[in-house]
Parts: structure tokens; C-alpha cells; sequence
């Protein structure tokens, strides 16, 4: 072998390393490429995790959902794919301490409500290990929760009475039966097809959602509650597997741009979603209504109970679930402040 000839096979023995070094996450998404949870938050995510490993690490969205949306978590434990978000609430009874960030009149910004959820999560959640078998990359929350239905304005407790409701599982659950209306667990994504349907008269979702799901043509009547009826939980995450393939200081430079950092970017572009779906409403004319002091008071009243029996929930776990609660409103206040 010549001398040139051994030169250029140690550097392709060199070189070949680092051109198999790039580590490809297979995003796994079961909401549309245009909703803002892909457009405007997870794609952004993935192009931020590109640059701060050089390119070493990059996202490729797989074509289609690996499973149902409640099966997300468990596709993410077993490898199906390696990044993705999920609602707690789609699996009844799996997560509880989750549903501390889901009570009626929590906040009026996502991007506050997930800021403080993220911060709570860290103090004093994640010790009890309830995401398991996954990488932890954030939590956040949806923009506060508001009513949409086919049938008439909600202006009191008494128009929700008999009236079907899609919901997401989780505390909303609950919330519903509470002011009485009958709810119907299903994920988000399947509330156009529901609605058009008949099978609900109405979903419950932050005011992102008649754009983000195509909901405009079947939205007859929009209720806003101040500081939300319910919010929502949620949780990105990764397989543990394939980011440990990760070198460490490639997972290091992606962990400075999750966490907080992460859940502030959601919860911020979900902000901005919400004023688009708000002012898409009012564009189109369809009646809306702000819940009144005494609904919101009758609401309260409604719901009160709901939080010693989550309390309860969380003791039976070994969770101390007023002193949680209390630190996340009190962060909630302290954000909400600045």
C-alpha cells in the first residue's frame, strides 16, 4: 500500500465515527403538523436541540402516530419512538400528582401556569417518580380551559345540565361531573368528528383549539371563564435508551434549553395560540359569553370539594398535597406579579 493510500484510509477510519455519530430522534405526534404544538412549540424544540449539539443530535417526525394518544407514554418507555408529549389525564389513575396544575381559576397565561408547574415539578414532584421508565424533559400546561358547545350560551350552572361534554381526563374530569354536565373522556383530537356527530354537544379546550382543530364551523357558543375552568396537564419526554446514546455533553446542552426554559417556550407560543383562536371567534361572529362573577362563585362552589379529595389522592401516595398546592399558587402569584 502507498503511503498515499494508508494516509486516506486512516483518515475514512478517522471520519467514519463522526459521520455515524449523529443521534436521529424519532418524534412521535398525534396532533396535526400545523397545530401549534407542533408548528409553533416541538418544531422549534427540535431545531434548538440540532443547534446546540452542532448537529449531532437531530428530529425526524415519523409520518404517522406510533399509537393512540393515551398510548404515548408507554410508546415512548418501550422504544416505539424517542421524543413526544403527552396529557396525563388521557390514562385515568396513572398520574395523580399531575392534577395539582389542572384545578379551576389556576391562572390566565400558560406560559405562567407552566413556569410555575415546571418549578413545583422540580421542588417537590419528581421525587415520587411518576414518569418512570421515561426521560423527563418538561411539563406544561394548555392555556386555561374554556366551554364550547352546538346547543345554547352557558351563562349559568343551569345551561350545563344534561349537556355531553368532551373532556381529556385528568381533574376536568371531575370538574364537568361537578357543574353538571356529562363528560365524555376522549383526546382533543377527536372532538370535530364528536361534535359534528352528535355524540357531545360541546368540548371543553383552551381558546387555541376551534383553530388548532378545525373546530370553527361546528363552535355554536363559546364561554369564557376568567383564570380558566380547568387547565391541562402535560409532559415531554424522551426514551431512556436513546438518550443515553446521547454523549453527555450533548444531553447537557439539551437539558440548559428543557426544564424550565422549555416549559416558559411552550407555554409563551401557547399564549400567543390562544389569542389567535380568541380573536378567530370574534372574527366569525359566534356568540361568546364571559362566565359572570356568580357563575364563576357558583362554580366554585360547585367544585370546592375537589381539592381535599385530591389532597386525599395525594396523602395515599405519600404526598403532602396542601403543601403542594400552596407552593404552586403562591409561585403561580409570584410570577403572575412580575
Amino acid at each position: 500500500m502507498t503511503r498515499l493510500a494508508r494516509t486516506l484510509a486512516s483518515i475514512a477510519l478517522v471520519a467514519l465515527p463522526t459521520a455515524h455519530a449523529q443521534i436521529v430522534l424519532d418524534v412521535n405526534s398525534w396532533v396535526p403538523a400545523a397545530h401549534p404544538m407542533m408548528a409553533d412549540m416541538t418544531m422549534p424544540y427540535c431545531k434548538d436541540i440540532e443547534s446546540v449539539t452542532q448537529g449531532r443530535v437531530v428530529c425526524r417526525v415519523l409520518p404517522k402516530a406510533v399509537s393512540a394518544p393515551p398510548q404515548t407514554f408507554d410508546s415512548i418507555r418501550d422504544g416505539l419512538a424517542d421524543l413526544a408529549f403527552t396529557v396525563h389525564g388521557y390514562t385515568p389513575s396513572r398520574f395523580v400528582f399531575s392534577e395539582v396544575a389542572e384545578f379551576p381559576f389556576m391562572a390566565d397565561s400558560a406560559e405562567v401556569m407552566s413556569v410555575a408547574y415546571q418549578r413545583i415539578y422540580e421542588r417537590m414532584l419528581a421525587r415520587f417518580d411518576e414518569h418512570k421508565g421515561v426521560v423527563t424533559l418538561a411539563v406544561f400546561t394548555h392555556g386555561p380551559g374554556q366551554i364550547y358547545n352546538t346547543r345554547r350560551p352557558v351563562t349559568t350552572l343551569r345551561d350545563l345540565e344534561g349537556m355531553k361534554l368532551r373532556v381529556g381526563g385528568g381533574m376536568v374530569n371531575e370538574v364537568a361531573k361537578a357543574i353538571g354536565a356529562t363528560p365524555v373522556l376522549r383526546p382533543a383530537t377527536d372532538s370535530y368528528e364528536m361534535m359534528a356527530s352528535g355524540v357531545v354537544d360541546g368540548t371543553l379546550l383552551p381558546k387555541e383549539t376551534p383553530v388548532g382543530l378545525k373546530l370553527m364551523p361546528l363552535v355554536k357558543h363559546a364561554t369564557y371563564v376568567p383564570g380558566g375552568l380547568y387547565n391541562v396537564s402535560f409532559l415531554i419526554m424522551a426514551n431512556p435508551a436513546k438518550w443515553n446514546s446521547i454523549s453527555a455533553a450533548d444531553r447537557e446542552a439539551i437539558n440548559r434549553i428543557s426544564g424550565e426554559a422549555l416549559a416558559r417556550r411552550f407555554g409563551r407560543a401557547w399564549d400567543l395560540a390562544d389569542g389567535r383562536g380568541q380573536k378567530a371567534v370574534v372574527d366569525t361572529n359566534i356568540p361568546t359569553v364571559t362566565a359572570s362573577p356568580q357563575f364563576m362563585a357558583d362554580i366554585r362552589a360547585r367544585t370546592a370539594g375537589l381539592e381535599q379529595a385530591w389532597i386525599d389522592k395525594a396523602r395515599a401516595r405519600g404526598g403532602d398535597g396542601r403543601a403542594i398546592l400552596d407552593a404552586l399558587r403562591a409561585e403561580i402569584n409570584a410570577l403572575a406579579r412580575r
